[in-house]
């Protein structure tokens, strides 16, 4: 409902500065709005009502949530069930894999909400060998983790030369 009418103010307003004139329902709120006294019970009530609105946005944009969270596969009998996985946590437990792929000597990993982000050295063994072990390895621990959205892959060699 908020939604519908927040839309319907940015087309009237999008086309006053287009060149159109205001809708009849904006001329009608503005006349009510200029010829109403200041202590009017209905123009008190809309102002309460905008500044309690702009407190509740205040507040929603202040909060974090859970974007540092990644939600995980809720079990097939469930409805109600949610879990989460910090984004850090995931990393570790995705570089852990990746360590363990022969050839990678060393590997930062970065987890967004939709993507993981591998960067690895590769201290011998082939590079393509070793980036496509690697893509297995990581699409297989990405399905352990059992991730709500699998995440897409991105994956940066560098060969090690000393």
């Amino acid at each position: 409902m908020a939604f519908c009418a927040i839309g319907a103010l940015l087309y009237d307003v999008i086309a006053v500065r287009a060149g159109h004139s205001a809708g009849a329902w904006r001329t009608r709120i503005a006349e009510e709005m200029t010829t109403r006294p200041v202590d009017d019970p209905w123009l008190l009530a809309t102002g309460a009502l905008a500044v309690v609105l702009g407190l509740w946005l205040l507040i929603l944009a202040l909060t974090p949530g859970l974007r540092r969270l990644l939600p995980l596969r809720a079990p097939a009998d469930s409805t109600e069930i949610g879990a989460w996985l910090d984004r850090k946590g995931a990393a570790m437990v995705l570089r852990d894999a990746a360590m363990r792929v022969p050839g990678v000597s060393r590997a930062r990993l970065r987890v967004t909400r939709r993507r993981v982000i591998a960067r690895a050295e590769v201290g011998f063994r082939d590079t393509a060998a070793v980036r496509d072990d690697l893509t297995q390895a990581l699409q297989e621990q990405c399905r352990q983790l059992a991730l709500a959205h699998a995440p897409r892959l991105t994956i940066r060699l560098r060969h090690h030369t000393r």
